[in-house]
């Protein structure tokens, strides 16, 4: 792209928020977002203690036009104002996934406008580059309700996944121990309320895969021991949640401060000019105890821990409209019949070669 500064209308309907951003991109690289909205789903999916995918999909449908209508009325812009539309094409769930998706095709071919679709995945790791702008390579810790990875950032569309979860992913562990424990949902700010009145030392839970020199993460197992805690103490008093909740978060927050370590070693390894680099990003980040330990184990490896603006860590339109302004300063854009997808490893062959691009 030669113009100076270029302007991406940027859609998220993967999981259950419904959000639409605009964000500039200059010709030096640096970034603003120029409107960032998004309306959650809590209210309709909280009676099932947990995301129901027809439920999300539905209020996409119903919500996305006008979500992407405050967007462009906050920029104070009108459609032909933007350059290209970037939208999740995966991961996440299908029926939410192809409502963004179908939505940013229509409105790209009706404006004569480029259309990128995004990894939401690669949404979270360039984020610190509009927010910081944060060179490459870095290292990203993506902690989220549906994912829990390492990553390696070289360049767009250049990852190298480390380590990932082999079953449950972190937030999905505090929303069904919150759920076990009838704490409400989301789970994750509901067990950190109450670990604040615990005795993280009451319960001694198992810290899986600890000891093994792979940065991969395993909360199953974690969570079986908590149910089975819970049933042991029966019937439960305010003490006996807060004892639990502060138990189980202070386990996570040994396994995270463990492999967080090993994983700066490796990075400092494989780079050792580079300033090690670690960015944060999912909702899990916005967890008090956990940002400080990742704090404290940036700080003893001499590493930089960057944590974007916990609106921007979280599910959001700013990000794949991000995404996609850096793609398209690639000249990376897709043809219109790009296939939404459930799973799309960030790590994936397509990432780099771009098989769906023109």
């Amino acid at each position: 792209m030669s113009q100076a500064r270029t302007i991406i209308l940027g859609i998220e309907t993967s999981c259950d928020e419904t959000a639409a951003a605009i964000v500039a991109r200059n010709a030096n690289g640096q970034g603003e977002v120029l409107s960032n909205i998004v309306r959650t789903q809590l209210d309709e999916h909280k009676a099932f203690g947990g995301v129901v995918p027809e439920i999300a999909a539905r209020s996409h449908v119903q919500w996305l036009d006008h979500i992407v209508a405050q967007a462009l009325d906050a920029a104070n812009l009108g459609y032909k104002d933007l350059d290209g539309v970037a939208a999740t094409a995966g991961p996440g769930l299908i029926g939410g996934v192809l409502v963004g998706l179908t939505t940013a095709k229509a409105i790209a071919r009706a404006i004569g406008r480029p259309l990128i679709g995004v990894n939401h995945l690669e949404g979270h790791a360039l984020t610190a580059r509009l927010t910081n702008n944060t060179q490459f390579p870095f290292l990203l810790l993506l902690v989220s309700g549906g994912h829990s990875q390492f990553v390696l950032v070289k360049g767009v569309g250049e990852y190298e996944r480390w380590g990932t979860t082999i079953d449950d992913a972190l937030g999905e562990a505090f929303d069904k121990v919150a759920k076990m424990l009838n704490l409400g949902f989301p789970g994750g700010p509901k067990v950190e309320e109450w670990a604040k009145k615990g005795d993280a030392n009451r319960f001694k839970f198992p810290r899986p895969l600890l000891k093994e020199k792979r940065l991969d993460f395993s909360f199953s197992g974690l969570k079986t021991a908590v149910r089975l805690a819970a049933e042991a103490a029966a019937p439960l008093s305010d003490q006996d949640v807060a004892d639990i909740c502060a138990s189980f978060q202070s386990t996570i927050v040994a396994v995270l401060e463990r492999r967080c370590a090993q994983a700066l070693e490796r990075f400092q390894e494989e780079f050792p000019d580079e300033v090690a680099q670690m960015v944060v990003a999912g909702g899990v980040a916005a967890n008090q105890q956990i940002g400080e330990a990742l704090r404290q184990v940036a700080f003893e490896h001499g590493a930089e821990l960057i944590v974007p603006p916990m609106k921007l860590c979280t599910d959001n339109g700013a990000m794949i409209a991000w995404a996609g302004a850096e793609r398209l300063a690639l000249g990376q854009v897709d043809r219109s019949n790009i296939a939404a997808r459930p799973r799309w490893p960030l790590d994936s062959d397509d990432m780099k070669l771009g098989d769906h691009h023109v």
